[in-house]
């Protein structure tokens, strides 16, 4: 029997709750007698079962067998119903989970310990809230998504080795010095805005695709961050940062990296890497990366009180 079958078994014996249904189901007795034995049960009082038993329309081993059925049929759909909360309960926890795509293409000998990092300072001084919900970040979940089937296309492989390739004279370096040579390679991709490359007004491209066919701000933070993935930087280092251009007045996307001397900002705007703990020209609005995502406020003023 298919399991649809099994739960519609199921499903059936348990909305037949009464044994007189049960009994005519399995044909051990016609609808006549159990209208019979309905009111002779209503007259006398006598339990169901037993009024079957003492006009011997069944045995005692019948109704002991139906029973038990029913019980054990009970407990199965009780443990089958438990086992599909937990099971949805599971999917529902793993489903802000994103796989490490960008580790897949991680070159061989990008083996190098970093140097731990005792705190990630704010980006621009501000607060910051961590979340691990994944939930309305579709863009970017999405975009995993399509990397991780792009890279078992054969049609994919050709550029992401050519980008390897790349990407060998940076191995073995800080992860300053990575992130500065990555900035500039990224930077020299051709740049197109979402609506002519995509036919859309915001889309956020797998590296596949930025090799391909370039892209938008975004594209450039994601592509710098999948080369330093590559490259062995670890996750924790590094987040797309989504702030606000003050002197474009725009959106606009960069990728933060936590190195060995601070936090720095890659731009595909600006050539240098740009200090992320002072600054002017952005204002961040939230940060993300595969982990987790962090929205950022102004700081909170310290009030000091004074006894004077």
């Amino acid at each position: 029997m298919s399991t649809r079958g099994i739960f519609k078994t199921i499903k059936n014996t348990l909305e037949r709750r009464r044994v007189g249904e049960l009994l005519v189901s399995k044909g051990l007795i016609t609808p006549t007698e159990l209208r019979s034995a309905l009111r002779e049960q209503q007259e006398t009082s006598t339990p169901l079962g037993q009024v079957f038993l003492q006009s011997a329309v069944i045995s005692k081993r019948q109704l002991r067998f139906i029973l038990c059925k029913q019980a054990a049929l009970r407990t199965c759909a009780a443990l089958v119903l438990f086992l599909m909360s937990v099971s949805a309960t599971t999917r529902q926890a793993n489903a802000d989970v994103i796989k490490d795509i960008p580790s897949q293409i991680k070159l061989v000998s990008a083996s190098a310990e970093f140097t731990r990092v005792a705190a990630y300072p704010a980006i621009y001084g501000t607060d910051e809230k961590r979340s691990t919900s994944m939930k309305a970040f579709t863009k970017w979940t999405g975009m995993f998504s399509r990397f991780d089937r792009q890279l078992k296309q054969e049609s994919s492989s050709r550029v992401v080795r050519e980008w390897q390739e790349n990407l060998k004279g940076f191995q073995g370096q800080s992860i300053k010095a990575m992130a500065n040579k990555v900035n500039d390679l990224v930077n020299e991709k051709r740049y197109i805005t979402d609506s002519k490359n995509w036919g859309k007004s915001d889309y956020w491209a797998t590296p596949v695709e930025f090799l391909q066919r370039g892209g938008d701000c975004e594209d450039f933070a994601i592509m710098k961050y999948t080369a330093l993935r590559s490259l062995g930087v670890p996750e924790e280092r590094m987040r797309v940062a989504i702030v606000q251009d003050l002197q474009k007045n725009i959106p606009h996307a960069v990728l933060v990296v936590y190195t060995e001397n601070g936090a720095y900002i890659l731009d595909n705007q600006i050539k240098r890497l740009i200090d992320a703990e002072r600054g002017s020209r952005y204002r961040p609005i939230y940060s993300i990366n595969r982990q987790a995502w962090w929205l950022h406020s102004a700081p909170t003023a310290t009030i000091i009180a004074s006894a004077r």
